[in-house]
């Protein structure tokens, strides 16, 4: 047995009279029931397991007081709390600043406890809990619904949810109007004190909640697990383990997730068996099991695990080998470009891969050659394009895969072999579209860029998307101020991207003028025109640079670039290629 185990028994031993041991619970006489009025003899029971989570939790059998752990213990029976197991004289507790209204609703409260018929009484019966339940937690009838009373920390009711008992939808709060807000909204909040240094269940809904309470345990609910987002975290400083059961959907488990987060280790989520309905919920348990309810929470309680934002081992170890298996799937080794030289310095189109070059460069026509070829071999493509519109993008391709020229195709006038080529490019290009898109959204946001690549990887059956972006520095940004932070951000999500969803990146960044003006400098990182975050986003980082200036080119005939590798996590930097620009035809050609 711990230390602290060994001090809560001892604890209760030394405070309690005519103690004995029931296996892990520890009965004694009830010291409170003669401060209540009630008849002697009633009993007290803690449980004294030092594996439970509600190790020196106490109740009386007759609940003359709300249950709760040691320093509770010693507050109701004007003990001294040094004394108390778990005390800690540094502790700080959150001061919550809260202007209670003058009046309270104490006794219309107490006037609807006792409007409490038979017919509402057995409709708690169906769930196995007992009027002695409803009355410890103050619950009455007003004639049509049934009233939840909602008492705040300060030991007072200012308001109530009132609920038809037949139509859980059907409801209204009663009392003041300024305690309606969502920070009050919180059904037993007292016992949050109760259960310091101890263990606490949050529920969905208060008719839930009472089933536990008739078990026995502590306990809190909302109304609803769209509060959670509303409950201050800090409330749970000092419980130890907070167990958190909502409905069987798939809502209200995102909400506890959620809430779970936020506050951490100490949270475990009950979670439900597979085949049960949408809905579910502890309400139905009870009538579902009758006696053997206790039975399944508490099996559910030790089934739960705690709250991790962390993959467990098992999970990472899968993981990791169903990465590597996937690596070598034919989907994967399709990441290639096309070009024989840059698929071989960088092993296939994998990670994040940055393509610099100055304007007429050729950026653009070698982005939509690689995106193209890759859709033709059938993998998804996505091609965000702010630079040249959908029908030059296509208009491209049909020329590059006919060698019609642009005019000619515009005009429908071929002779017999075009007419031929363009039968056949026709075929490819209409095949190539059930895997590439075009998107010139300038509202793109990273949100959105993720429901594509959903789409597109779910419409085509593929592990793998590819995402071309054309170009970095023309992405949506919420003010152009912001520009070289919103590049940063975007790489940010970029980063995410890859890694969640699968995706190789392909994006074009512009560069740096050099000190006269000219885009002649030696390719190497610094040239990346607004982000010096590239060199830490990209895995490959690549320049195509002219083999002539650009500017003073006056015709695309015999344009011809070298591409460099400036940097890469896994791979050798240096010339790649060179590539001549068949024109009138927009391909590339690698050259040797």
């Amino acid at each position: 047995m711990s230390d602290y185990a060994q001090a809560v028994t001892e604890f209760y031993k030394k405070n309690l009279s005519n103690t004995s041991l029931d296996k892990s619970t520890l009965v004694g006489d009830c010291p409170f029931c003669p401060e209540k009025g009630m008849d002697g003899g009633s009993k007290l029971a803690v449980i004294v397991n030092p594996e439970s989570f509600f190790l020196g939790f106490f109740r009386c059998l007759n609940r003359c007081v709300p249950g709760g752990f040691p320093l509770w213990y010693s507050s109701l029976a004007k003990l001294d709390p040094e004394l108390t197991p778990g005390f800690d004289p540094d502790r700080e507790y959150a001061l919550r600043q809260t202007d209670y209204p003058v009046q309270s609703i104490n006794q219309e409260i107490k006037s609807f406890q006792d409007n409490l018929t038979d017919t509402i009484i057995e409709h708690f019966g169906q769930s196995t809990i007992k009027k002695q339940v409803l009355s410890g937690l103050s619950i009455g009838y007003n004639g049509r619904y049934i009233v939840y009373p909602y008492f705040q920390e300060d030991g007072n009711c200012y308001t109530a949810r009132c609920v038809n008992p037949d139509r859980a939808e059907d409801f209204f709060w009663h009392g003041d109007t300024g305690m309606k807000s969502e920070q009050f909204q919180i059904f037993n909040v007292q016992e949050i004190q109760r259960c310091e240094n101890g263990a606490l269940v949050l529920c969905e809904g208060e008719e839930n909640l009472l089933t536990l309470k008739q078990m026995g345990l502590p306990g809190i609910a909302v109304p609803d697990s769209q509060l959670f987002e509303a409950i201050e975290t800090n409330r749970f400083d000092f419980i130890r383990t907070l167990f958190i059961v909502v409905a069987n959907n798939a809502e209200s488990e995102l909400r506890a997730r959620a809430l779970a987060s936020r506050i951490g280790y100490k949270v475990r989520l009950l979670n439900w068996s597979a085949g049960l309905p949408r809905n579910y919920n502890l309400w139905q348990l009870a009538q579902d099991k009758g006696s053997d309810f206790p039975a399944s929470v508490i099996s559910m309680a030790r089934s739960s695990r705690a709250f991790s934002p962390f993959a467990s081992p098992r999970r990472e170890h899968d993981r990791f080998f169903e990465q590597i298996k996937s690596q070598q799937s034919d989907a994967y080794a399709n990441l290639r470009s096309g070009f024989t030289a840059l698929d071989d310095a960088l092993n296939g189109m994998h990670g994040i891969n940055v393509f610099g070059g100055p304007p007429k460069a050729g950026k653009s026509c070698f982005m939509i050659q690689v995106g193209t070829e890759m859709a033709c071999r059938g993998v998804p493509v996505l091609y965000y394009d702010f630079e040249n519109g959908r029908q030059k993008i296509y208009q491209r391709t049909m020329t590059r895969l006919s060698r019609i020229e642009g005019d000619k195709l515009v005009e429908n006038s071929f002779s017999e072999e075009e007419q031929k080529r363009f039968r056949q490019a026709h075929g490819q290009f209409k095949k190539m579209l059930n895997h590439f898109r075009v998107v010139n959204d300038r509202a793109l946001s990273p949100e959105i860029m993720r429901r594509h690549i959903d789409f597109i990887k779910h419409e085509t059956r593929q592990n793998y998307c590819v995402v071309i972006i054309d170009s970095l520095h023309k992405l949506p940004f919420k003010d152009f101020s912001e520009r070289r932070t919103g590049i940063d951000a975007w790489l940010r999500q970029f980063e995410s991207i890859r890694d969640e969803h699968q995706v190789s990146f392909l994006i074009i960044s512009e560069l740096t003028r050099g000190d006269k003006g000219a885009y002649d400098e030696t390719p190497h990182m610094g040239i990346f025109k607004g982000s010096g975050d590239i060199e830490y986003s990209a895995d490959n980082a690549l320049v195509l640079y002219p083999e002539t200036d650009a500017q003073k080119i006056t015709s695309a005939t015999n344009r011809s670039a070298n591409l460099w590798l400036v940097a890469s996590r896994e791979h050798s930097p240096g010339l790649v290629a060179a590539y001549r620009l068949e024109y009138p035809y927009w391909g590339f050609k690698e050259v040797e």
